[in-house]
């Protein structure tokens, strides 16, 4: 129980700027005195005292403003930050290192009794403030979950989730292991560009290129002496491409 708590206390310290000392750690924050009343109901429901369990975890949500199921299985050197709203349910699975900011919802999307209606978050896994993961899928080793997104599916490992359904923006890097990716607090992620504005800019960019080679045939065929009638709805058209292609890259820029 000591060495669970000194842990827990060292890892409070590793990933928040603002603690100051192992006291100020085990006195003033919520999330490790939730998870310490959380391994006692946790106990109480594997002894089949299952009222007893769901007081306990009542107890706790009381005084810290974070409901645990007893029945949640939660793994060692877990930060609930902050952690006021954070709610965990039943048939959840949190693995070793893993990352819960507040608001955050681990629920089910099932009302069968006795099956896994929650989600499972394997080891390192960073969940952002106001994330809803939902459903008894897997989110993967040292994946991250944007703030606010909307997690329907499996999250593969490595990736990052973010959006309302939630999208990977980032696939996981084969070439580096997980366990050496550095602590992105809130689960964000630098230099993760949206699919989206990535296939925007990709056709921007294709359009751009046929626009060029376009205007390098006309240029030929007006050295050549040639000028079509047809060549004027052609020019009209390029400028409609270019314009459309502003358009759509300056509307990527402002979201």
């Amino acid at each position: 129980m000591f060495t669970r708590l000194r842990e827990d206390i060292a890892t409070i310290r590793e990933r928040d700027p603002a603690a100051r000392s192992a006291w100020e750690v085990l006195t003033c924050y919520p999330g490790l005195h939730a998870l310490v009343l959380h391994r006692l109901a946790h106990a109480c429901w594997l002894g089949k005292r299952r009222w007893l369990a769901r007081f306990v975890s009542q107890v706790a949500r009381f005084l810290t403003g974070i409901e645990i199921h007893p029945g949640a299985t939660i793994g060692r050197r877990v930060f609930i930050d902050h952690g006021m709203g954070v709610v965990i349910g039943e048939t959840a699975e949190i693995g070793d290192d893993c990352t819960i900011y507040q608001g955050v919802t681990l629920g089910g999307t099932s009302l069968t009794r006795g099956a896994k209606r929650h989600p499972t978050l394997e080891r390192g896994v960073i969940v952002g403030a106001g994330a809803k993961v939902l459903g008894g899928f897997t989110i993967g080793a040292e994946a991250k979950i944007g703030s606010n997104a909307v997690v329907v599916k499996p999250v593969p490992a490595g990736g990052t989730a973010v959006g309302n359904p939630a999208r990977v923006v980032m696939p996981a890097d084969t070439k580096r292991a997980p366990q050496s990716a550095a602590f992105c607090a809130y689960g964000i992620t630098p230099n993760a560009d949206d699919p989206v504005s990535l296939a925007l800019h990709g056709l921007i960019d294709h359009a751009a290129k046929e626009t060029q080679r376009v205007d390098e045939i006309v240029a030929a065929l007006e050295r050549l002496g040639t000028r079509l009638e047809a060549l004027q709805g052609a020019d009209a058209a390029l400028i409609d491409l270019r314009r459309l292609s502003a358009a759509i890259e300056g509307k990527t820029v402002e979201q």
